[in-house]
């Protein structure tokens, strides 16, 4: 028995919520108001509506008399005179270091240009004194095939004359 009473309690329950359901829909639905006119007049309303708003909100607005915007003028002259100059001193600051910086790489490369100079000047003098050492070997051969030469000629020439005067006898 005790399932059939939570059955039916269960069943009332779903029911009350239904209900309950179906009256708030019926309280929205009364509450919502009904559109008369058609899309242009409504339309035209609502531009009335905010052009009335517009207006009582301009009215409420309490504007600075003529010593207040001369005030507020020159605070804000100031403000703008003092953040231009510390980015003038930033970009003044930042332009010395920037150049500063490039005359430390210069003078670095032109330190270590003019050790790579020495070094190609050195090498240079060194591949001269190769250049010559070679070309006084170059002259050493030249002249002992030039000697070896003349005594291979000599050689030639004196075996010639020994086979004339062996032909002549």
């Amino acid at each position: 028995m005790a399932d059939t009473e939570k059955k039916a309690l269960t069943a009332a329950e779903k029911e009350a919520e239904k209900a309950a359901k179906k009256a708030k829909q019926e309280r929205i639905k009364a509450s919502k108001p009904k559109k008369e006119g058609s899309a242009a007049s409504r339309a035209g309303k609502r531009v009335k509506k905010f052009w009335k708003d517009f207006t009582g909100t301009v009215k409420k607005i309490v504007w600075p008399g003529p010593k207040q915007v001369v005030k507020s003028t020159l605070v804000v002259l100031a403000s703008v005179i003092v953040v231009g100059l510390v980015i003038f001193g930033f970009d003044q600051g930042i332009k010395a270091l920037f150049n500063k910086t490039v005359e430390v790489v210069e003078e670095a490369a032109e330190n270590k240009g003019g050790t790579e100079a020495e070094t190609e000047s050195g090498a240079e003098s060194e591949s001269e004194s190769e250049s010559e050492s070679e070309s006084e070997s170059e002259s050493e051969s030249e002249s002992e095939s030039e000697t070896e030469s003349e005594s291979e000629s000599e050689s030639e020439s004196e075996s010639e004359s020994e086979t004339e005067s062996e032909s002549a006898e």
